[in-house]
């Protein structure tokens, strides 16, 4: 049996640490992997990927078909296999990973496959209730938090850019050739922590993570209580970075700064007090969620799922009302309590939450699965 695994972003982002997580999980379960990326993806070398995972670059998707080796065949695909892919060949399974929710957008691209391994339950509920072929557990995932430079030890935390242009659109593209000319002027200062109640966000800056529409309601909250540091720690394109800014327009300078896209993530959560996450309904799992927690850091995030999947209220972290239902009055509210001295979660305590997002955890969700996918491919 052998999986091959299709993964065609050319960013880095969250779901291509999955994928690493996934390789080094079926190779311990005896299953070697071929993993399929796309051409400008030159970061799969950081990641650690094991010995037995065969990495091909393809330039045309339409050229797919010729890397599937001959014999019996398990198809994963990170979100919806590529439509070349579904071809009725015999002794081939055809699975994806959905690594977003199906709520508020056409499940249709689910259709036609054989299985569905959804990474949370918020996720595998929407699968379920568009009567698509989803697995019965979630997956979740694995906190994975060493440097992702290709070397060991930390790193400093400096300042970068902020931007991660999307060559596709001609904007991008010229704004991508001046920015690192740019870059040369400005100063790349390391990071010192503030005094002061220090938040931060550590991601992708995407649309899914909704962060503009969030700090539309927090920051002027922040605003008010100039004891609370802002630490933004990722990068994204050029319209996501310009709402944001946008929307922390109210804040003044010195208690907001950008850090850019940071390789090792342990280190920044060891310097926030808490992790503070975007908004919950079109997020699937949120591995920086999970991550910080794995790290002592606890996590403030609005109560929804997948957020309530994920923490602990009151215990690795703080669960508040959507500000978009309260104008932020809850929020407001945890905020003032941590400031008067309100206790801060421990999260390496629970050590039994914690352990649902272990790498030995991930592999036995995995057992069953590959099991499958073995008596799958001898029937056909």
């Amino acid at each position: 049996m052998r999986c091959v695994q299709i993964n065609l972003q050319p960013h880095f982002g969250g779901g291509e640490v999955y994928t690493a997580s996934l390789c080094r999980a079926l190779s311990q379960l005896g299953v070697p992997t071929r993993l399929l990326v796309h051409p400008q993806a030159n970061f799969w070398d950081r990641l650690g990927l094991p010995a037995d995972t065969e990495r091909i670059t393809v330039a045309d998707p339409a050229g797919l078909p010729h890397h599937l080796p001959t014999g019996p065949l398990w198809l994963l695909s990170h979100g919806p296999l590529p439509a070349v892919l579904h071809a009725a060949l015999p002794r081939r399974l055809r699975t994806a990973i959905a690594h977003m929710p199906v709520q508020g957008r056409n499940p249709a691209a689910f259709a036609g496959h054989d299985r569905i391994y959804a990474v949370s339950g918020w996720v595998r509920d929407g699968l379920m209730a568009a009567g698509l072929p989803v697995w019965d557990d979630p997956l979740y995932g694995v906190a994975d938090v060493g440097p992702r430079t290709g070397s060991d030890g930390a790193q400093s935390i400096r300042r970068t850019s902020r931007y991660d242009w999307d060559r596709r659109k001609g904007r991008d593209r010229l704004l991508g050739a001046i920015e690192p000319l740019a870059e040369m002027l400005r100063p790349h200062p390391a990071f010192e922590r503030r005094p002061g109640l220090t938040l931060g966000v550590v991601s992708r800056l995407t649309p899914i993570k909704q962060f503009p529409l969030l700090f539309a309601q927090l920051a002027p909250i922040l605003a008010r209580r100039p004891r609370v540091n802002l630490e933004v720690f990722g990068s994204g394109g050029y319209a996501s970075v310009r709402d944001l800014d946008r929307a922390l327009a109210v804040l003044p300078g010195r208690q907001v700064r950008f850090w850019g896209q940071q390789r090792d993530v342990g280190v920044i959560y060891g310097e926030l007090d808490y992790l503070l996450s975007g908004l919950p309904e079109k997020e699937a799992l949120g591995l920086n969620i999970i991550e910080a927690q794995a790290c002592g850091t606890p996590v403030i995030a609005v109560n929804a799922p997948p957020f309530t999947e994920t923490v602990l209220n009151g215990e690795t972290g703080f669960l508040y009302r959507d500000p978009r239902r309260d104008a932020g009055a809850d929020f407001a509210r945890l905020i003032d309590e941590l400031l008067a001295g309100r206790a801060r979660p421990r999260p390496e305590l629970r050590q039994a939450h914690l352990a649902r997002f272990s790498f030995d955890a991930f592999v036995e969700r995995l057992r069953p699965i590959v099991a499958d996918a073995v008596a799958y491919a001898s029937r056909e």
